[in-house]
């Protein structure tokens, strides 16, 4: 099919998504992307046969995930998240990478199994945002502490990629990390300056016209750190989650009065239209064939699945901040656990490399989706439970109390 009629199709299949998860809402609360990536693959090659894509939306697709990570980013508030527990979210993230790793050697030889432990780490801070802010935990102490662990479980996979997957030397890879950091910092250092006040001013009065000035201007600290990131021969998320930092920090200090604003139009450039296009197309580029052909990549899903709770959550819950009680715990784990778009990128590159078979790809990218669809309303409930139970508490009430 031609690439209007494609395009087409992975829009109204975004339109349609959001319909039906508003009307599953009335028994049960399942995530928006697996709505997004069912209907990819229902209308992909594998079944339907209707989408078939081209340069143009894996270019598209791509700008997605770029905006996916960028989001994260910004949510990253590196002043709420560390001292201790920073320090014990990245302990967790990288007992995480020990464990992946060691038990992926057993599963792979060589660099697939690189790919299949670097997997096993991440955690999709980016689908997970979403729910999070959904559900109103995103503001007080468990939402600080979700993002601080999705965030290491976002960028600790990114790092791990770039020393580990680029197929350069690791001294090589180390050398134009530590120079693509030094740049970001100088960045950083940039953005923490005084805006002066002429800037202010243009935020201001093109916030409501045709000039856009703050959102072009966001748009292109994303594509240069895009750009950065090319350069220095790494990752694109790599990029894209420096962008996100640096759009925060601009914001706060040039622009207070208006960064929520300004948000939630890159918000609606990015959740309208390109976040749900890459979901779509995950769908579609899903090797479900692959998937059912062989019975050992089947059962392999369960396995990805029970290894991604192992893997990642376990150490997240053994080095949760002691102030989170035991629901609150396993709920952490839980989200640390969910993981999607880093898994497709990941597994993406090691099919791209031929160094990971298209079967075990598609089990991990299976038991990532669902790990989307199963984890976070199982963390949801035990939110539920322990705020209820709090509520009893303050009114002095026991568990039997009616």
């Amino acid at each position: 099919m031609s690439h209007p009629g494609t395009l087409i199709l992975i829009m109204a299949a975004a339109v349609l998504a959001p319909l039906l998860a508003h009307a599953a809402g009335r028994w049960i609360r399942i995530p928006l992307v697996i709505f997004e990536i069912a209907l990819g693959i229902l209308v992909g090659p594998d079944l339907l046969g209707w989408a078939r894509p081209d340069a143009v939306v894996d270019t598209l697709s791509h700008l997605g995930l770029a905006m996916l990570i960028f989001l994260a980013g910004y949510e990253i508030d590196f002043a709420a998240v560390r001292g201790d527990t920073l320090r014990r979210s990245v302990a967790a993230w990288l007992i995480s990478l020990a464990a992946g790793l060691g038990i992926a050697s057993l599963l792979s030889d060589g660099t697939g199994a690189l790919v299949i432990g670097t997997a096993l780490t991440s955690t999709a801070l980016g689908t997970v945002l979403p729910i999070l802010r959904d559900s109103g935990d995103l503001r007080g102490r468990f939402g600080t502490v979700t993002l601080a662990f999705g965030a290491v479980g976002e960028f600790g996979p990114i790092i791990a990629m770039a020393l580990l997957l680029s197929g350069r030397g690791a001294g090589e890879s180390a050398a134009l990390l530590a120079g693509f950091a030094v740049v970001t910092a100088g960045a950083v250092f940039w953005a923490l300056r005084p805006r002066p006040p002429w800037f202010s001013r243009v935020v201001a009065q093109t916030l409501h016209s045709s000039g856009q000035f703050a959102v072009r201007f966001v748009m292109l600290l994303l594509v240069s750190m895009l750009a950065l990131s090319a350069v220095f021969g790494l990752d694109a998320l790599l990029g894209a989650f420096a962008a996100g930092v640096l759009t925060r920090l601009v914001l706060a200090g040039a622009a207070p009065a208006q960064s929520a604003e300004i948000l939630g139009r890159i918000e609606a450039m990015g959740f309208g239209f390109l976040v749900p296009l890459f979901f779509v197309v995950t769908g579609i580029e899903f090797d479900l064939d692959a998937l059912l052909d062989g019975g050992r990549e089947l059962l392999l899903v369960p396995v990805f699945l029970t290894l991604f709770l192992l893997v990642r959550g376990l150490p997240v819950h053994l080095l949760a901040p002691r102030d989170l009680r035991g629901a609150d715990r396993r709920a952490l784990a839980l989200y640390a656990a969910t993981c999607l778009p880093l898994v497709v990128a990941i597994t993406a590159i090691g099919v791209g490399e031929k160094v990971l078979d298209p079967g075990e790809a598609a089990a991990l990218v299976g038991a990532a989706m669902v790990s989307v669809l199963v984890l976070p309303p199982a963390a949801l409930r035990l939110r539920a439970r322990e705020g209820a139970a709090s509520a009893r508490a303050e009114r002095g009430e026991g568990p039997e109390s009616w």
